[in-house]
């Protein structure tokens, strides 16, 4: 099965986004208390210092006129005049694997893609391509977060709130199930196209229902390990890692002993970290390596991204900790599913033939979603 025989993740899931534009480091943060901190920093400034605080783009200055964003209960008044709480921030995926928090105010951000938060919620899974061309590294993540980082294009897996109308080719869940014997749900697709997709972002089907139910399993492992929801994962007792020295108030460096297993972060030591999680890499990026730097590199003084915790709170250890523990589990040798020569193969011309590509050009277009109001800049209500 040659790759031009696969059909694109982009005929499979049809609608996508370009990526957020936040223009400004400072809205996010790895700890949410840091962010309404520098929110009354920013409020308390007023006139040119609170402009230069906010710094200013092209797409947003503090006398924009912007709407809230989805779902989310913010001030529309100009900021230049704003007054009142922070918004309370949610947990986003900023970088491959990293975790952090965000102020969601429209104001705050250049471009915000409001079509992807009307979509967020418990149920949505995001697939974001990494731009990654080797075949070591994941050409897409999933994550249950609103993703923000500045990656590729984000593909939601349902065009509506609730787990409602899959983001899937029309008539694909009906063909797939004529040819498997059952009907998969959406998850077990998304599932299958994590385990197989391939550096192109070709995804080999098959009418083999033994290796689809194997890459469907691979697939939802991958899934759970990416979302990090549920069930914490865990390491077996001897390969588990753990603080070994205590780590410092605030550590600067990150240097990685690969005879030791040994991740040290100045004086601080955890172990056993093996040598493929410290080696996993998302476009080039070590990923443990721009975690450690997100959170140790100091900011500009007299910015707002300088006001940050003052010493490394544990919950980022335990956050490192687990984040090994995923980078490790991912590592973990699979079916080598994207190397198997499909006995049945399911071709990119199987599918013109069936009528399921191409996709209309309204599966590329978001669905229309007008389950709540939204209100517009200074107070008035948009038109959806």
């Amino acid at each position: 099965m040659t790759h031009d025989d696969a059909p694109l993740l982009a005929d499979l899931m049809p609608w996508s986004v370009a990526p957020l534009r936040p223009g400004r480091a400072w809205p996010t943060a790895p700890d949410p208390a840091s962010l309404k901190a520098r929110w009354e920093a920013l409020l308390k400034a007023e006139g040119p210092d609170r402009e230069a605080l906010f710094e200013p783009t092209r797409a947003r200055t503090p006398h924009s006129s912007v709407g809230q964003l989805p779902g989310q209960p913010t001030g529309t008044e100009r900021l230049a005049r704003a007054e009142g709480p922070c918004a309370e921030p949610v947990r986003v995926l900023t970088a491959p694997f990293d975790e952090q928090w965000l102020i969601p105010d429209h104001r705050l951000i250049d471009t915000a893609r409001p079509e992807l938060w009307r979509v967020a919620d418990e149920r949505q899974v995001f697939v974001v391509e990494t731009g990654t061309e080797t075949p070591e590294e994941p050409p897409v993540l999933a994550t249950s977060l609103l993703p923000t980082l500045r990656t590729g294009r984000i593909r939601p897996l349902y065009r509506r709130p609730g787990g409602t109308e899959p983001n899937l080719a029309p008539g694909l869940l009906d063909h797939l199930s004529a040819r498997l014997g059952e009907r998969p749900a959406p998850s077990d697709v998304l599932a299958w196209i994590l385990a197989t997709i391939r550096p192109d972002l070709t995804v080999p089907l098959t009418e083999d229902a033994g290796l689809w139910s194997r890459g469907v399993e691979s697939g939802r492992r991958m899934l759970w390990l990416m979302r990090r929801d549920g069930e914490r994962p865990k390491l077996p007792g001897g390969r588990r890692p753990y603080v070994r020295a205590p780590l410092p108030r605030t550590p600067l460096t990150l240097h990685y002993d690969r005879d030791e297993e040994t991740l040290h972060l100045d004086e601080g030591r955890i172990s056993p970290v093996p040598p493929e999680a410290w080696d996993h890499e998302v476009a080039g990026v070590r990923v443990l390596e721009a975690w450690f730097a997100t959170r140790a590199t100091p900011a500009e003084p007299g910015t707002l991204a300088a006001i940050r915790p003052a010493t490394w709170p544990q919950a980022w250890t335990s956050e490192l900790l687990e984040l090994i523990t995923v980078l490790t589990l991912l590592a973990e040798p699979r079916p080598r599913l994207t190397e198997v020569k499909a006995t049945s193969p399911i071709t990119r011309a199987g599918l013109q033939r069936a009528g399921v590509l191409p996709v209309p050009a309204s599966a590329r277009r978001p669905a229309s979603v007008l389950d709540h109001q939204e209100e517009g800049p200074e107070g008035q209500f948009a038109l959806l």
